[in-house]
């Protein structure tokens, strides 16, 4: 039966393709009928999807037959990972449309607009739900395509269209090195079938062609690395903050995390080629740990929220690559719900935002908290069974997020002893620890029959989670003790330092030979709220 309802569900990249191509046809200063069409259409979609997954947990996962010539072509793949990424998809896209039928109103092209994120929900949708090579590749290029024109939707604004340019450059290299991957797994396999290729992989891997599976292992990562903006090629992810703010919702919460799904979906090839893997993870952390620690020194609310995409991409790509596929299928879904929030909620929280201050803990006590937050997170995961023998891998990364929460129990730790404040905060750390833990339990039943079993560790994968725990305690303890090193002459010009990115984007913009901004032109400021766009 879900390959029956995979036609249908054509229906909604369809009606999204419908409004795009309504609104050109539409102008003027309030369109009605193509924002009552998009939310229409929208509903629809994220319909589709709730029927979707109704219909995979019924009668499990299938694929629709192949709508091209010689086995490639259009095909839709229901299963735990597509229903509940396009799920996604279908929800943030529908919230984003409704938020721009206000956000936009009385502007001249609100109808082309409205349009376009149409056409980008419409490409995102086929990527997703894509069972067949020719989809996929599709959709990837038409997602890239889409968004380029909403990014430059005011040519006049110069930051958006360096940003657009370099998302162009590197969005290209990426698809040559999708095609290319895809050409050699075409060989490799012989089928174009998602599905029959993965399981080939999962269940007869030794006996594949091994230089053929492993060069498109690493050609997938490259694509996968470029288009989810990791270290060095994430500068145009950070100027992009011109564009209207339910194109940055968007592209935040929901398109930058294409390549996470890309290797997620081909999770078993991946695991042939550990060199791919560790690609992915040492490119990822490193990645994170730049963009936490400019995050920490930005005044802008969106450009904070930038950086802070950037270091929860490198994130995800750490787990990818350390095959913790799971957790970055959860990560991808939490991190798209928050940031979509964070990003259209930006010009409210603006007054709810807490004086700078001087004042801060001394590295005593920073050291104190984070290692009641690691004791208790360690302790709680060991009734889970997440143990070092058992799950080295899991743990680390749990880890890794706890270290979080070393902010909320700083105050009961840091300060006079309080047995009631200990005990509340202790049991408020205890209790998020525990809904972590519960859902990522849940995140591996859930795809348990859609993605293949981690493998066992390596001498490599052990180095990687030995540095990373230590980078990120690191970061961790700075943005503790930062405030109370506020004044001091070095810790000021560090802060400069890393106020502009250790100058890796102005370094990649004079490699490529892009203009860059006039001195005199400031960073949005975050008075700018939702209209900075």
């Amino acid at each position: 039966m879900p390959s029956v309802l995979a036609l249908v569900l054509f229906l909604a990249p369809l009606s999204l393709v419908a409004v795009a191509m309504l609104a050109r046809r539409e102008p003027g200063s309030r369109p009605r009928r193509v924002l009552r069409a998009a939310e229409l259409a929208t509903l629809l979609t994220l319909g589709m999807a709730v029927l979707a997954g109704l219909a995979v947990a019924l009668a499990g996962p299938g694929t629709s037959p192949v709508l091209g010539l010689g086995g490639i072509g259009l095909a839709i793949r229901l299963d735990a990972l597509s229903v509940l990424i396009f799920g996604l998809v279908a929800f943030v896209g529908a919230v984003v449309v409704r938020f721009s039928r206000n956000y936009l109103d009385g502007d001249g092209r609100q109808g082309a607009f409205i349009g376009g994120l149409c056409l980008t929900l419409a490409a995102v949708s086929l990527l997703v739900l894509a069972g067949n090579l020719g989809q996929l590749v599709l959709g990837w290029v038409l997602t890239s395509l889409a968004l380029h024109r909403l990014l430059v939707f005011y040519p006049d604004r110069r930051g958006a269209v360096l940003a657009a340019r370099k998302k162009f450059v590197a969005a290209r290299i990426g698809d040559a090195c999708l095609v290319a991957a895809v050409v050699l797994l075409l060989r490799a396999f012989g089928t174009a079938d998602i599905g029959t290729m993965l399981e080939a992989a999962r269940l007869g891997g030794a006996t594949l062609p091994p230089t053929g599976v492993a060069t498109a292992a690493v050609l997938l990562a490259f694509a996968a690395l470029l288009k989810s903006a990791q270290f060095p090629t994430h500068g145009w992810l950070i100027e992009v903050m011109e564009t209207p703010t339910p194109v940055s919702a968007l592209l935040h919460a929901g398109i930058v995390n294409a390549g996470g799904f890309l290797v997620i979906r081909f999770a078993d090839v991946m695991l042939l080629a550990p060199g791919a893997l560790h690609l992915l993870a040492v490119v990822g952390c490193c990645t994170a740990l730049v963009g936490a620690t400019v995050m920490l020194t930005q005044t802008s609310i969106k450009l904070s929220l930038a950086w802070s995409t950037v270091a929860q991409m490198g994130f995800m790509m750490l787990q990818c690559g350390l095959g913790a596929f799971p957790l970055a299928v959860l990560h991808i879904v939490a991190h798209s719900l928050y940031k979509a929030h964070a990003f259209l909620a930006s010009g409210s929280v603006i007054g709810a935002a807490p004086a700078p201050t001087a004042e801060g803990p001394r590295p005593s006590r920073a050291l104190a908290s984070l290692g009641t937050a690691l004791g208790l997170y360690l302790g709680l995961a060991w009734l889970f069974g997440i143990t070092p023998a058992a799950e080295p891998v899991r743990l680390a990364l749990g880890a890794i997020l706890a270290m979080g929460l070393s902010v909320l129990v700083m105050p009961a730790v840091t300060g006079p002893f309080d047995a009631r404040l200990l005990g509340r905060t202790l049991g408020a750390a205890a209790g998020v620890t525990v809904a972590y833990l519960a859902v990522q339990a849940g995140a591996h039943l859930l795809l348990a029959s859609t993605l293949p079993p981690r493998p066992g560790p390596s001498t490599a994968t052990h180095v990687i989670i030995g540095l990373a725990l230590v980078a990120f305690a690191a970061v961790t303890a700075m943005q503790a003790i930062a405030p109370s090193l506020a004044l001091r002459p070095g810790w000021q010009a560090l802060r400069v330092h890393l106020a502009n990115g250790l100058y890796v984007n102005a370094a990649v913009n004079r490699l490529a030979g892009a203009l860059r901004r006039p001195a005199t032109v400031a960073p949005p400021s975050i008075l700018q709220g939702n209209h900075s766009s």
